[in-house]
């Protein structure tokens, strides 16, 4: 992954993938996903998302994982919870009562990390990805939260139009990386009203993963 440019995203506050008041797919399809009372999420290339104090509020566990540390900080200082701070291998690890946030690179964090896990919350790390490096990433997620199911939000759009970051995945896509160990259900696929960055051809999509091997 191209740390230095998320870095420099977070330093300059051009967060516009950001959503201030969470993300509005995850409430709607939420009961699809099929969670467990009190279940622990998984949430990689967390940000500083709204989502992880709607699944706090909710009664779940959250363990995730962030690049920069900033958006830590301000994730724990948006919650009002003072983290317990540690050195953690070549990660940081930041927690309090029911919520792990390893800072670092993600291809850095292991199963024994992340611990039992009831399901994978993937709302903007596919997206942010690179095509040369999504088999990498979905590999490595899939190792180390043992063939969770995963509850995935996408963007597609004409990726000619403009170079990513959010980049354009598509349900084919979805599917050449995934197939081989999930069933994948399309929830949902809707264009997004205004589109972004002047283009309005822009469509989000709400995909369920589940394990085919149980």
């Amino acid at each position: 992954m191209e740390l230095d440019f998320w870095h420099r995203r977070w330093q300059k506050n051009e967060i516009g993938f950001h959503e201030r008041e969470g993300n509005i797919l995850l409430k709607e399809y939420f009961e699809h996903w099929q969670l467990p009372d009190k279940a622990r999420v998984f949430v990689p290339l967390c940000g500083k998302t709204k989502d992880i104090g709607w699944f706090l509020l909710r009664g779940y566990a959250v363990v995730a994982i962030e690049l920069n540390e900033s958006a830590v900080q301000a994730l724990f200082a948006e919650l009002d919870v003072d983290p317990l701070i540690e050195s953690h291998g070549p990660l940081l690890r930041y927690s309090a009562d029911n919520l792990i946030v390893y800072v670092g690179d993600f291809f850095s964090l292991t199963a024994s990390d992340v611990g039992d896990i009831d399901g994978v919350f993937d709302r903007g790390a596919l997206v942010a990805l690179p095509e040369p490096i999504r088999h990498k990433y979905s590999e490595h997620l899939r190792m180390i939260s043992n063939t969770n199911k995963q509850f995935l939000l996408t963007y597609d759009y004409d990726q000619a139009l403009f170079a990513g970051p959010p980049f354009s995945v598509t349900s084919q896509t979805i599917h050449q990386i995934y197939q081989h160990h999930y069933s994948i259900t399309q929830l949902y696929r809707g264009r997004i009203a205004g589109g972004f960055r002047s283009q309005d051809e822009v469509y989000e999509g709400v995909y369920l993963l589940f394990n085919t091997h149980g």
